[in-house]
């Protein structure tokens, strides 16, 4: 079909509108219809203040997470060097104490912050899926 040579093509642009959420999620209210209002998601997504405060407040409990494992670390091993120079003959203790006593705290802590870390996670995901 030939085209007539006077229709031109019109880009238009202008600011996108938003678009509504499914069904089933305004069936059940979880989304007010708001001009203006927008989620946890679209802020994160549009780097706003409040985006940028929920991944502030991420990356704290991430951080206290971290400084609270890396302070019971330090009060688990620290001492260990001192606790050795005070036996005189320890050989076989040190060897016990570095290779079997030593590792299962060691997993208890890496296991426990892993978890902190997930749930710190799943927490800001909740909050952003709203649910």
């Amino acid at each position: 079909m030939p085209q007539d040579p006077t229709e031109r093509r019109v880009v238009v642009t202008g600011v996108p509108r938003r678009t509504l959420p499914p069904a089933r999620l305004r069936s059940r209210g979880r989304h007010p219809q708001v001009p203006g209002h927008h989620g946890p998601r679209v802020e994160i997504d549009e780097q706003t203040t409040l985006g940028h405060t929920y991944v502030r407040s991420l990356m704290r409990s991430q951080l206290r997470a971290a400084c609270s494992t890396f302070a019971v670390l330090i009060l688990l091993v620290g001492p260990l060097p001192l606790v050795f120079a005070a036996m005189p003959d320890g050989a076989a203790l040190e060897w016990a104490v570095l290779g079997f006593c030593l590792y299962p705290p060691l997993v208890l802590l890496a296991r426990w912050y892993v978890r902190r870390a997930e749930r710190n996670e799943k927490d800001l995901v909740r909050l952003v899926e709203d649910r």
